[in-house]
């Protein structure tokens, strides 16, 4: 060991960070880390209020379709069709757990499957099947369904009972597998983000290589300058955390926007909350843990290898 380097290290017991932060002023991970992260931030707040507004949807739907049945009666002949239903809400009407029953009017069968059938909808090109739509009282279990069926039988013969949410089964499948895409988005997003971070924070280390060796000859240890780098961090992901939820709660917003002029009750019925919201807005909270876990762990192990 050399002289010079005794001295240096013989002057190290007033060596602390403040001398650290002067000798390393300021060092950033790299101009571009800022509005990289602001990217990651603002995608990740997409791909969640998606999963939010698809979660909250579905609940939703389920709640509304719940205790749901339709039942579809086929009949060539209008007199005999219009009996038949007549006869079928009746006993419907008497049975145990039947909170309501409604015929659905021709007129507005007849609008459902517009969109479908266009004008032949309404004409007598077309014979539409009779429905009447239940609401029960309580679940829509098989039990209930099949004392339902023996009772239509003996007064509408082919009559067909369904629940509600069966309809939408292949639809809450999609969506479900939506979600899971969200989520999938959401881990490589952050994946992603802590590698930036680990990349800009070792170029950084290689760059004040000489710098670092110096500290360390002067009695500044590896938690020091870690600090240092980690206030870098701090401050690169507070701006870069910032800019991504504006831009990206103002696409979620904008978003929204456009699917409420729809005026669907469906659609608004996977708006997002005030709590929605709050989660949301914890994304560049989260992202900033990653990225000072990452960088502190990436200084670490780096300076444990150039020194």
């Amino acid at each position: 060991m050399s002289p010079l380097v005794r001295a240096i290290r013989g002057s190290a017991a007033s060596f602390g960070s403040a001398q650290i932060a002067q000798v390393l002023p300021a060092t950033r991970l790299g101009g571009p880390m800022p509005y990289v992260i602001a990217i990651m931030v603002a995608l990740t707040v997409l791909a969640a209020g998606g999963a939010l507004a698809l979660a909250n949807f579905t609940d939703q739907a389920r709640a509304g379709l719940s205790g749901g049945v339709t039942v579809q009666i086929v009949e060539g002949d209008p007199s005999a069709r219009a009996l038949r239903v007549n006869r079928a809400a009746s006993v419907l009407a008497t049975q145990a757990g039947v909170a309501e029953v409604r015929i659905v009017p021709e007129a507005e069968l007849a609008r459902l499957v517009e969109p479908w059938l266009g004008e032949a909808a309404s004409s007598d090109a077309v014979t539409l099947p009779a429905l009447i739509e239940l609401r029960l009282e309580g679940s829509t279990d098989a039990a209930t369904l099949a004392r339902l069926r023996d009772s239509l039988a003996r007064v509408a013969p082919g009559a067909r009972l369904d629940r509600q949410s069966d309809w939408l089964g292949p639809v809450f499948d999609a969506i479900r597998a939506l979600r899971w895409l969200a989520m999938m988005l959401i881990v490589l997003l952050t994946f992603a983000s802590a590698a930036a971070v680990w990349l800009a924070a070792r170029n950084a280390l290689d760059a004040n290589r000489e710098t670092i060796e110096i500290v360390h000859h002067l009695g500044g240890n590896d938690a020091q300058i870690a600090g240092i780098f980690q206030r870098s961090v701090l401050i690169d992901a507070a701006i870069g955390g910032a800019l991504g939820l504006a831009a990206g709660a103002a696409a979620l917003a904008l978003l929204g926007a456009r699917f409420a002029a729809l005026q669907s009750g469906m659609v608004e019925s996977g708006s997002l909350s005030a709590f929605d919201w709050l989660v949301i807005a914890l994304v560049p909270v989260a992202m900033t843990i990653v990225a000072l876990f990452t960088a502190r762990r990436t200084v670490m192990a780096r300076l444990g290898r150039m020194l």
